[in-house]
């Protein structure tokens, strides 16, 4: 799936989850599971998710693929692109599709195992329908790769809604600007919010592991600390291999690494608050919190940020 792709599918995210931001901020809890059966509340997450899905549809069709020529359906290898960095945000995007979609069903008051199949069809389906399009451009084309990585990131949600009830690891992103950018922001981003969601050098993915959820059910360990750890790149001005110059301008050589993190985390929404305070710690679930972080790379030099975002 090329990068704008999933630029699109996040923001599909965010503009579901505002809505329903806006439905439940006034409640006494944000999100609450029903006991019940409430056909009032899913008529208005399909209508939403229908209308959204639609108009990304569309979107994606005027605005980014009628640019390019079609062709028949193909497939494309890109497995070895950017040093499996987009692989990661397939990953974490289907994950945390998922589970926005199953905490939605369980609000709506569908049971526990048909929420987390209509997740895990839904962070399947959702990504699929971008990556079938892919299947059909010159430019790209479907790729087996991606799917595997929407596969993993929708098991690590339903596997533990399944068997824990919970979810005790969770999947997240952070970002920061890096230097890289500059010399390829045509590839990398120009402006701020391009840069955050296309340089994969200043981009971080997490497995957050909650640790109250890990402890014995009678500890008085406090429910929102969290150790995570992560993998990001440095580096890297191209998918392959870093070019010497880019339309005549020389290029400075980079060594491309691979970046592994180990940084304390932080899960807000398990502190008991009021709707509108566990709307916006709802809101931040899927990102890491800053905070500092131990990272060794793929040529063994260690580096300790006081700050790490």
């Amino acid at each position: 799936m090329h990068r704008f792709n999933c630029i699109i599918i996040r923001v599909f995210l965010v503009a579901v989850l505002f809505f329903f931001i806006a439905e439940a901020a006034y409640t006494q809890h944000f999100l609450p599971p029903s006991d019940r059966y409430r056909p009032d509340r899913l008529k208005k997450v399909v209508i939403t998710e229908v209308a959204v899905g639609a108009a990304m549809s569309i979107g994606l069709n005027y605005l980014w693929y009628k640019k390019f020529p079609r062709s028949r359906f193909h497939f494309f290898n890109d497995n070895r692109e950017w040093l499996q960095m987009d692989k990661m945000g397939h990953a974490a995007t289907a994950y945390n599709i998922g589970v926005l979609q199953y905490d939605m069903m369980r609000w709506c008051g569908v049971k526990k195992n048909d929420a987390i199949l209509i997740g895990s069809a839904t962070a399947l389906g959702g990504l699929a329908i971008v990556e079938f399009f892919d299947g059909f451009s010159t430019h790209w084309g479907f790729s087996k790769g991606d799917m595997l990585a929407n596969l993993v990131g929708t098991a690590i949600f339903a596997s533990q809604q399944r068997w824990w009830d919970q979810q005790r690891v969770t999947m997240r992103f952070s970002a920061h600007f890096s230097p890289y950018a500059q010399y390829h922001s045509g590839e990398l981003g120009k402006s701020w919010a391009s840069r955050i969601l296309k340089d994969y050098n200043g981009q971080s993915y997490w497995l957050s592991f909650n640790i109250k959820s890990f402890l014995p059910a009678s500890s008085s360990f406090p429910n929102w600390p969290s150790v995570s750890l992560g993998y990001g790149v440095e580096g890297l001005i191209g998918g392959h291999f870093n070019p010497d110059s880019i339309k005549g301008k020389p290029i400075p050589s980079f060594e491309r690494n691979r970046r592994f993190m180990l940084s304390p985390d932080a899960d807000w929404f398990r502190i008991p608050a009021a709707a509108p305070v566990e709307a916006a710690a709802y809101l931040l679930k899927p990102f890491k919190f800053p905070a500092p972080a131990l990272e060794i790379n793929s040529k063994g030099k260690f580096r300790l940020y006081g700050l790490y975002h």
